[in-house]
């Protein structure tokens, strides 16, 4: 008898195109979708269709959305086969990772059954309404507020390091509903297209010379009462559990390093150090660094059997849970760790913006270095994360305020 993973095997090696193989190098790396997407090439294009033609668009996702209804189990198989060859993902994005598991808990069958199909199909692209200018680690105390006009909301604010929103296509947004009560209990979850009249976008510029995030201001943007997932006033609690989702996908992506630009594709601590130090018998002469190149690679590698375990348990049908907060601050940790280490290692050249005396590879070590920054902030603080860990993790008491 075949097993699945021969199956997939097969599969994958009669119909992955061979310019694709060996070219993964980060969770975010593959075809966001979207009205206005184009491929980035022709392999690119191939593979999404016939991944789409099985549903490996969306392994997980039931059937009648056009995902595969793969187990949890089968989905890991899917993935490590993926690994083995070096491909990337068919399609990414946070229609997959944040409001499409979220619609399917949450959802009523008609939004499931609008939604859903279209982000499989790469229809639609999505970003996130969380943060606003006063209320990013306090996420709780967003000022966007959305007013009961008839069957409409209507929604004036501003959100703030929105990912990608100046190429989305749709927002999932907290907004707030019943100003007067308590914080987390006036909340609700709303989604609208971003092409409604009163949304406008505009683009951050970070330290590193490039950045996903954008400033969205909402004026008078009106939006049919249909459009909130979850009860009134209830969306604290969908948004919790779609940060989970999200705080386990950017911990999984900086296990590998963080998005990266094609020039450090294949880029490792110990090849880097190898190159700029050269050895001494075999190994790096200096004996520290030696140490905290091993140690970091270690990390990697006991971090990525932690996530192996959180998979097994999404492989029996469990969502993320409190380990998310985990996953993330050591993932963020490590990640600077790297990059740390990285620019130890490039010595003066890791100096270099631009001009003369530095090679591109150079340059982007020192972006990445200083990209990562940012890291401990993106997605919940790392000091959020520790509040979470030791009062909900280990159940230990709150400190005065």
């Amino acid at each position: 008898m075949t097993t699945f993973r021969e199956t997939v095997r097969a599969w994958l090696e009669e119909n992955a195109p061979s310019g694709l193989m060996g070219t993964a190098t980060s969770p975010f790396q593959g075809h966001w979708g979207g009205r206005a997407a184009e491929f980035s090439s022709e392999d690119a294009r191939l593979w999404f269709e016939r991944c789409l033609d099985k549903g490996w668009t969306a392994p997980t996702w039931p059937t009648e959305y056009g995902g595969a209804g793969l187990s949890g189990r089968s989905h890991q198989v899917l993935l490590e086969e993926l690994g083995r060859l070096g491909l990337p993902l068919p399609l990414v994005g946070f229609g997959l990772t944040m409001i499409g598991p979220i619609l399917l808990e949450y959802g009523t069958a008609e939004q499931k059954a609008l939604h859903l199909p279209p982000i499989v199909r790469g229809q639609v692209r999505w970003c996130q309404g969380y943060s606003e200018p006063n209320a990013g680690s306090d996420l709780a105390a967003l000022q966007t507020r959305a007013e009961m006009d008839g069957d409409q909301f209507v929604i004036n604010g501003q959100k703030v390091w929105t990912s990608h929103a100046d190429k989305s296509d749709w927002i999932f947004c907290l907004v707030r509903t019943a100003p007067d009560a308590k914080k987390q209990e006036g909340i609700s979850f709303v989604i609208f297209d971003m092409h409604t009249p009163g949304v406008s976008v505009r683009p951050i510029q970070l330290i590193s010379g490039a950045s996903p995030f954008c400033e969205t201001f909402l004026t008078d943007v009106r939006v049919p009462c249909d459009q909130m997932i979850g009860p009134l006033h209830q969306g604290w609690t969908v948004a919790k559990s779609l940060l989970r989702h999200e705080r386990t996908m950017v911990g999984e992506a900086l296990a590998g390093g963080g998005s990266r630009p094609p020039v450090l594709q294949d880029y490792t601590l110990s090849a880097h150090a190898k190159e700029r130090l050269g050895l001494n018998n075999g190994r790096l002469a200096d004996a520290v660094l030696r140490d905290d190149v091993a140690r970091n690679e270690m990390e990697y590698a006991l971090f990525q059997h932690t996530l192996k375990r959180i998979r097994d348990k999404a492989a029996a049908g469990a969502s993320p849970g409190l380990e998310s907060s985990i996953v993330k601050v050591f993932g963020t940790e490590m990640n600077q760790r790297r990059w740390d280490l990285a620019m130890r290692i490039a010595g003066n050249q890791g100096l270099g913006w631009e001009g003369d005396g530095f090679s591109e590879k150079e340059y982007a070590i020192t972006r990445q270095w200083l990209r990562s920054r940012g890291n401990s902030i993106e997605g919940g603080t790392s000091e959020i994360q520790r509040n979470i860990i030791a009062t909900r993790v280990l159940g230990l008491p709150r400190g005065p305020r």
